[in-house]
């Protein structure tokens, strides 16, 4: 028996909270625009394009939402400083750009399906990749911490990483050894597994470098919706394995992206 609209609608949520997220830069944010997009097709379903397959329906419904609506929560609502500056962030780039960016880099939709639910033509998503990319050109390099326990993958990602310009300072397979070399050397982006070697966890590990220091941090796991549940404090970057180099590529470039551009108001202030 087929799955009914609402079945097949549930299991695309957790990989729309993580578009949500990623755009708006808040998990509080992120899952109230998502509440609202649901709400909006259990009221009018027919707000969702039947002619369009359905993830690329639900996701244009959830863009045309966003573009009309500001639900974003005040500063005080929101779960701390982390989610507050990250949100600061997102302000620096245009609304289309973001979303064309995160459509075919962490989403994985074709460039022409980005087009469709951005309700663009095909030549103007590539044009607003461009834009971005433009943007995303401009980060200077950082210091890396991978946080992975299996050889093959953590040289992979170290090759991708230092493809892009960056220094590997460490390569952490234990959650102790994640935080003995960030505290000697605090890098300036986190890659981690969730499950390391030693049975220990990678966002344990993440949680504890926190405390001490400001830093984006990627998470790497084989089972996303283990983490996207709603019940806890979610990562705002997460890559799902296996992965592809390019989504990777993207990710890390977002990361640094959002983490160069809240700062540089604090430099202007700063100098002033």
């Amino acid at each position: 028996m087929p799955d009914t609209l609402a079945q097949q609608i549930a299991a695309l949520i957790p990989y729309l909270r993580r578009f949500a997220r990623a755009l708006t830069g808040s998990q509080a944010s992120g899952d109230a625009y998502v509440a609202a997009v649901l709400e909006t097709i259990v009221a009018d379903p027919n707000v969702l394009d039947r002619k369009a397959d359905l993830r690329v329906a639900l996701y244009k419904a959830f863009c045309e939402l966003w573009q009309s609506l500001d639900v974003n929560l005040a500063p005080e609502d929101q779960g701390g400083l982390t989610e507050r500056r990250i949100d600061a962030r997102l302000s620096v780039i245009a609304p289309r750009q973001r979303q064309a960016f995160l459509l075919t880099t962490v989403e994985e939709f074709s460039l022409e399906e980005a087009a469709e639910i951005l309700g663009v033509s095909v030549q103007e998503a590539s044009g607003l990749l461009d834009q971005v990319g433009a943007e995303i050109a401009s980060q200077m390099a950082t210091e890396v911490l991978i946080i992975e326990d299996e050889p093959i993958i953590a040289m992979d990602i170290e090759t991708l990483v230092t493809g892009l310009g960056h220094r590997v300072i460490s390569v952490a397979r234990t959650r102790d050894e994640a935080i003995t070399a960030a505290h000697r050397h605090t890098p300036g982006l986190v890659l981690a597994d969730i499950q390391l070697a030693d049975g220990s966890s990678g966002l344990d590990a993440v949680n504890d470098l926190l405390v001490s220091m400001d830093v984006p941090v990627i998470f790497i796991t084989a089972f996303p919706e283990r983490l996207l549940t709603g019940e806890k404090p979610e990562p705002a970057f997460l890559i799902t394995k296996p992965f592809q180099p390019e989504v990777v590529t993207a990710v890390i470039s977002q990361a640094l992206f959002f983490e160069a551009k809240a700062h540089a108001p604090e430099q202007r202030e700063a100098r002033a």
